[in-house]
């Protein structure tokens, strides 16, 4: 139990890392601000300010967030009127600090309260100083200065020019792109490692090679490794996808099969074993897939499994989309720690090709455009190319919000589904 639910935190809290540091990097690199990045999710635990960023753990290892500054998601620096907070002012009577939290006591901190600020656009903060209020006093605020949130953790104000609802359309649609595009880029490395744990990659020739495990059929009938399978019952196998396909459907049943080795062609005549998959018997002989080991053949793997996956993915939702829509085909939390407790009993293997799986298909996802999804944040950034203006921040925030109640509302019925699938069921 405790290995399953080491190996869910860890592939989790990876696909999440990846997906957030590529909107945190491409933010970067457009010239908004970064206010927090926070790996994991509820109460903090630590958290470490540099660049503009301030990096949090928090206690939950479940997820995290990019907080962009001026984004949908990010919290007003609102000071309410009459609100006591303690201000740090630099040599020039610049305000450089304001501690909204009453845990931390600035050193040579002022006691101010606050008739009116503005730390967006005019940079200045407005009340009385030391609690005389026969004099309003207003203070300049610096462009870069801290403000300590209520919980303890200091970051940054957000200026206009810095904040991601102000920049251009086209550096908005990167950032939102920026997650996925890292999710893609973590599928390819992990079917790239993947090849390269498994010494190789899978053929899909007809040419085979004999299993050590049982059943031992071939190797009783003398079919070597690197011998081709032309044919089974005289049904022309030119892949292994087509050799398994004829010999799953004859299990427990006289086969002839004609096999090419170095020398010549001959008929091979034996009996197939069978397994149980689903309550169903097919027939196997004890072959499998040879290894390409080349070293190009394992690096490009990354990239032909992961395109195949993606093409995969998207026949699947156009099934959904196309009258064939099933809670079963979905899968939240639970479902990912089902999985991933199959996958962790496969070791180090399995884990991995399951987080490439799990990668490539929260990369197809987020690229749906419902909003609350970069999909649908993608979508009205090209409306906003083509408009040439940006919906309004109340439009924005509605259609964000309808997303976002039915992505809840969906992820509460996928959780009992899923719940019902492998708990109760």
């Amino acid at each position: 139990m405790l290995t399953n639910i080491i190996s869910f935190i860890i592939v989790f809290g990876i696909l999440v890392f990846v997906h957030e540091f590529g909107h945190f990097i491409v933010a970067k690199k457009c010239g908004i601000m970064v206010r927090e990045f926070s790996i994991g999710m509820g109460p903090k635990l630590f958290y470490y300010r540099r660049n503009h960023t301030t990096y949090t753990i928090r206690l939950l290892p479940l997820g995290g967030y990019v907080r962009l500054a001026g984004s949908v998601d990010d919290e007003e620096d609102e000071i309410k009127p009459g609100t006591i907070v303690m201000l740090q002012l630099n040599n020039a009577g610049v305000v450089t600090k304001i501690d909204l939290s009453k845990k931390n006591k600035l050193f040579k901190g002022i006691p101010f309260q606050v008739a009116d600020a503005d730390l967006v656009n005019g940079l200045w903060i407005e009340g009385y100083e030391n609690g005389n209020e026969d004099e309003k006093k207003r203070l300049n605020v610096d462009h870069d200065a801290l403000i300590v949130q209520k919980d303890g953790i200091e970051v940054q104000i957000a200026p206009a020019d810095v904040q991601f609802q102000n920049a251009p359309a086209w550096k908005k649609l990167l950032v939102n792109f920026a997650g996925i595009f890292n999710n893609v880029l973590l599928a390819i490395v992990a079917f790239m490692f993947l090849a390269f744990l498994q010494g190789g990659v899978e053929s899909n020739s007809n040419q085979v090679q004999v299993s050590n495990t049982n059943p031992h059929v071939a190797k009783t009938a003398g079919i070597k490794d690197g011998d081709r399978i032309l044919s089974v019952n005289g049904v022309k196998t030119d892949n292994f996808q087509s050799l398994a396909t004829q010999i799953e459907k004859q299990p427990n049943k006289k086969v002839t099969l004609t096999v090419k080795d170095k020398k010549k062609t001959k008929q091979v005549k034996l009996v197939t074993d069978s397994k149980q998959i689903n309550k169903q018997k097919i027939g196997v002989i004890g072959v499998k897939q040879t290894l390409n080991t080349s070293f190009g053949a394992k690096v490009m793997s990354g990239f032909t499994t992961t395109w195949t996956m993606t093409k995969s993915l998207f026949g699947a939702l156009w099934q959904m989309v196309s009258g064939h829509f099933s809670l079963n085909s979905l899968g939240g939390p639970v479902a990912i720690y089902a999985n991933t407790s199959e996958a962790a009993s496969l070791g180090l293997v399995g884990v991995v090709q399951f987080l490439g799986w799990l990668s490539i298909n929260l990369a197809v996802v987020n690229l749906i455009p419902i909003p609350a999804l970069d999909g649908g944040k993608i979508l009205l950034n090209i409306i906003e190319l083509i408009r040439k203006k940006s919906l309004s921040e109340k439009t924005e925030m509605i259609i964000t919000m309808v997303g976002f109640i039915f992505l809840a509302g969906l992820m509460i019925l996928v959780t009992w589904n899923d719940i019902m699938r492998y708990f109760i069921r």
